[in-house]
């Protein structure tokens, strides 16, 4: 999933935003999606991504805060408990040096 945001420490990573790329994987029992063809079985990925977005609206200073709010927000709508997994990237942080992303994966 790719947002615009306004995550960072500095003032201009608040101001100016940037480019951020979610990704969500989860273990799942998919068996009754598989046989009945219906949505309700299984997890609705647009659900997952209304919930990211609201997340990614709200600024924070580290990534590390950012992925625990949406994996916190995703087990709290969704029912997960363990197996799944938040990673959230930054394109082109303000590290004083060439750096293409900076990533943080939270694993629960």
């Amino acid at each position: 999933m790719r947002f615009f945001a306004r995550h960072g420490c500095l003032e201009s990573e608040r101001t100016d935003g940037n480019e951020f790329l979610v990704d969500f994987s989860c273990e799942a029992d998919l068996e009754a999606a598989g046989r009945s063809d219906d949505l309700a079985d299984t997890l609705d990925y647009s659900r997952v991504y209304a919930l990211v977005a609201e997340e990614m609206q709200t600024p924070s200073n580290l990534l590390e805060h950012v992925a625990a709010r949406i994996a916190d927000r995703l087990a709290a709508e969704l029912g997960l408990e363990s197996g799944y997994e938040v990673r959230v990237s930054k394109k082109n942080p303000p590290v004083g040096g060439e750096c293409e992303w900076a990533r943080v994966s939270i694993r629960r």
